[in-house]
């Protein structure tokens, strides 16, 4: 196996550890195997990638899209280190409203699997992150929203964050209504 699933604290979200090769021309990493990402339950299904580039102290987040596009996501850090945030908003989960944070870094080659129905989002570590985002639907601008990245009691490792004026317009977590009710469960396989 070139991975390793490790749990979060939230349900369906998981640290995902790949096995970089390393010579002296560098590393090397695989960081996405179907067949492998079947066997450990994950939906390796992706139809879009995206990166972005960001300064230390950035934060971007939380997002996610809504049903009918609801979306799974891995992300991973391809240059640097981030701060990473999954927020459970499915109604129907034994961890809805609980956040799960970790790290991401170059170095360490670990990356993060975000399943539907959660928010994501993260603060760059380090001078510059590029982060690699794969999801399993498309970019639906209509169903992509937020919710305000300082309201659901995550310890943030910045006070006053960069922020879109976008991330600044969320609702907060206790007066949001979750698209993700019981008539959307299916979305957590």
């Amino acid at each position: 196996m070139n991975f390793v699933k490790k749990y979060t604290a939230i349900a369906g979200c998981f640290e995902i550890l790949a096995a970089p090769h390393c010579d002296a021309r560098g590393r090397f990493v695989k960081v996405l195997h179907a067949p492998e990402f079947k066997k450990l339950g994950l939906d390796s299904d992706f139809c879009e990638a995206y990166y972005s580039v960001s300064k230390k102290g950035v934060l971007r987040g939380l997002h996610f899209q809504a049903p009918p596009a609801a979306l799974s996501k891995l992300v991973f850090c391809a240059d640097g280190q981030s701060f990473e945030a999954v927020l459970d908003l499915r109604k129907w989960s034994k961890t809805f409203g609980k956040a799960a944070v970790l790290e991401l870094s170059s170095q360490k080659a670990n990356m993060l699997y975000i399943p539907k129905g959660c928010a994501h989002g993260f603060c760059a570590l380090s001078r510059q992150v590029i982060m690699v985002y794969k999801t399993s639907a498309v970019y639906s601008p209509e169903h992509d929203t937020g919710v305000l990245w300082n309201s659901a009691g995550i310890k943030w490792p910045v006070k006053k964050p960069l922020l879109s004026a976008r991330d600044v317009a969320f609702s907060a977590l206790k007066d949001f209504k979750t698209p993700f009710c019981r008539r959307h469960r299916g979305l957590n396989k």
